[in-house]
């Protein structure tokens, strides 16, 4: 017993420290998903758009298939070409492909892998005042609603002649086309230049709205704009990347909860729709409470459920000795 008792002890040593590991090295893998997912760098200064094999694939994070160095199709604006052609009314792969990234890790995704995620989170280093979103919870809902309108309703239901609608949320919401495609390929080609009108202005005004509020609140346009984020959050409760609190570490301190920018407590929601898995309650966990946790077993239950199941294993353990 007292063997298991060590073991098991190490391991969650392990199992904390690569956590902390993780979270402590957010930022670069954070720069180097960016760096993967525009690869194509040299076609910013020719004012080209990579048109190769990688773009019939899609990446996990929010990044515009009109961006220069992008060296995959956004998941959004392939599902809206899709649906908002004549020839398909539902596309089954891009749909397949965001539910196994949403089962097999959520929102780690935003915290980690999505480039518009990232420039948020620098967007909010800027040294000047900051202002808490606890109570703009309500707003959290909107995102939801842009992904049931905007992404799918709308480009379905509202057609031409042709019997094509319109990309609802790149065309008229989505900052990160202006960022990554408009403004660089513009820079450097005049005929793009010289055909900017009224959206390309109004779409201007959508991202500057979005720099200035990254500056104030943190990841404004994750916690209440980006339908991506609002259907990864969906399977946060059940995918297998989660967070785990072990309860006979946990001393309710409550500094877990202070730190989160996504405003969640994970010892009462530890896999809260709204956790981007960041890892900020890791690292400021006093007693070594809080990990990432990946497989089946706990995830999604709260601390008093995870204590059950661990001393029923306990208990299973010591009859077995017995």
């Amino acid at each position: 017993m007292d063997k298991k008792k060590t073991k098991n002890k190490n391991h969650n040593k392990k199992k904390h420290s690569a956590s902390n590991q993780l979270a402590k090295f957010r930022g670069w893998i954070q720069a180097g998903a960016t760096l993967l997912t525009n690869i194509h760098l040299p076609n910013f200064f020719k004012g080209e758009i990579y048109q190769g094999n990688g773009k019939a694939v899609c990446v996990p994070g929010l990044n515009c298939y009109s961006c220069p160095a992008a060296s995959s199709a956004c998941p959004i604006g392939s599902f809206q070409a899709v649906v908002g052609s004549s020839k398909y009314k539902f596309s089954y792969y891009i749909t397949g492909f965001l539910i196994l990234l949403g089962v097999l890790l959520g929102r780690f995704i935003c915290g980690f892998l999505c480039p518009f995620g990232w420039l948020q989170d620098l967007l909010h280093k800027v040294p000047t005042k900051k202002f808490s979103t606890k109570k703009l919870k309500p707003l959290t809902y909107i995102k939801y609603v842009v992904l049931l309108l905007a992404v799918v309703l709308l480009p379905v239901l509202i057609v031409n002649d042709l019997g094509m609608g319109d990309p609802y949320f790149c065309k008229y919401i989505c900052p990160q086309g202006v960022l990554e495609g408009a403004l660089p390929l513009s820079a450097v080609n005049e005929g793009i230049r010289s055909a900017l009108g009224k959206l390309f202005s109004w779409k201007l005004v959508v991202l500057i709205s979005v720099v200035v509020l990254s500056v104030l609140f943190y990841r404004p346009f994750c916690k209440w704009i980006c339908p991506l984020g609002a259907f990864y959050a969906l399977f946060n409760k059940v995918s297998l990347f989660g967070m785990k609190v072990d309860e006979h570490k946990c001393v309710s301190c409550g500094k877990c909860a202070k730190v989160c920018k996504m405003d969640v407590d994970v010892t009462k929601t530890p896999n809260s729709t709204e956790c981007i898995r960041c890892g900020k309650c890791i690292s400021a966990c006093p007693t070594d409470a809080v990990s990432f946790q990946y497989g089946f077993g706990m995830l999604g239950k709260t601390v008093d459920e995870n204590a059950k199941i661990e001393n029923k294993t306990n208990k299973k353990e010591t009859k077995e000795e017995l």
